[in-house]
């Protein structure tokens, strides 16, 4: 990544966050400075100059700038703590307001005969993909098995959600592709049953254009997740695609459940 390719990105996430494009510019170029005019803020950033004192005054009602009243005024970003503390509770505050609010909106009561509901769903996008992977493992009662294709798939949230499940006193079992797989999950979840999977006819070949299992969830042998990838594709993580089915007597659910979990623990099957 360019340095501009980084300046770039590092705006669009300060426009994420709430900053509009002439504020966002502004503030980054005061990050390289330890102090500045109107004139090089817009020097820097290819702000108009009558744009910047509009965009300073902005990030000085934020407390993301402060100003010394010189002649000319002088412009100084606080230190990236302060700034991404700020920031991160202002983007936190919208984030309740927006949870408070939705829940506030009136919504339709399940059906009466919603735990026997069949459902498929397509997922679309890493960070939904694994939202939802989280949230399965959070919810879980009985049992978890997971089998893990992507050795990235495994990070601290993942880990801390299944430790929470086997304080919860849920049944974990979990498979691994590879042996580094198989050896990074025997080191973090040592109280947990690891196999080593022999489902590469599921997984398919290791080709450019041949689609790959990154991860598959079964959970209280009633709620599927499979997630799939090209592995080969130079498409950034959005296109990761996802399958999440739910149901007792779903087909799909019913069929992976048979096929990696059968005889991997003494589970009865849910009561109907």
């Amino acid at each position: 990544m360019t340095a501009q390719e980084r300046k770039a990105e590092t705006v669009s996430l300060l426009q994420g966050l709430g900053l509009k494009e002439y504020e966002a510019w502004s503030f980054l170029a005061l990050t390289q400075l330890s102090a500045g005019t109107a004139k090089e803020i817009s020097e820097i950033s290819e702000v108009p100059r009558t744009r910047v004192y509009d965009s300073v005054r902005v990030l000085e009602s934020k407390g993301l700038v402060q100003v010394q009243h010189s002649n000319p005024q002088q412009f100084r970003a606080v230190s990236i703590e302060e700034a991404t503390a700020i920031l991160r509770q202002q983007y936190d505050a919208r984030i309740d307001t927006l949870r408070s609010h939705l829940e506030a909106l009136d919504s339709q009561p399940p059906t009466a005969d919603s735990d026997r509901m069949q459902e498929v769903w397509a997922l679309s996008g890493h960070d939904g993909i694994e939202a939802r992977t989280h949230n399965l493992l959070a919810d879980a009662d009985s049992e978890i098995v997971l089998l893990v294709v992507e050795e990235e798939l495994l990070t601290e949230a993942l880990y801390d959600r299944l430790h929470d499940a086997v304080d919860r006193g849920v049944d974990v079992i979990i498979g691994g592709e590879t042996d580094a797989i198989i050896g990074k999950l025997d080191t973090e979840m040592p109280s947990v049953k690891v196999f080593e999977t022999e489902l590469d006819w599921l997984l398919g070949p290791a080709s450019d254009d041949e689609v790959a299992i990154s991860r598959l969830l079964l959970v209280d042998r009633t709620t599927l997740l499979v997630s799939s990838f090209y592995p080969d594709d130079d498409r950034d993580e959005s296109h990761e695609q996802a399958v999440f089915a739910n149901g007792l007597e779903n087909g799909i659910v019913v069929l992976l459940r048979r096929i990696i979990s059968s005889g991997l623990l003494p589970v009865a099957n849910p009561v109907r």
